[in-house]
């Protein structure tokens, strides 16, 4: 049994007709955009979070250096 009762020949008769239906070359050019999405998706994420985190820090040091806020 493979995914979700489905077996390994039936997969592999699937994946010989989107084969012959898309083409080789076709299925690299969409797994190389498939890639790079990822990617760009992940270097985004990471510069927002480093981002939230240098703008948190910012808010932090200003509260601690400001001359008009009364000390507690």
């Amino acid at each position: 049994m493979g995914l979700g009762g489905i077996s390994i020949w039936q997969l592999l008769i699937i994946l010989a007709i989107v084969v012959m239906l898309f083409g080789t070359s076709r299925l690299r050019n969409i797994g190389g955009d498939l890639g790079s999405a990822i990617k760009g998706f992940r270097d985004s994420m990471s510069k927002d979070n480093a981002d939230a985190d240098s703008a948190d820090a910012n808010t932090a040091a200003r509260e601690e250096t400001d001359p008009d806020k009364p000390a507690t």
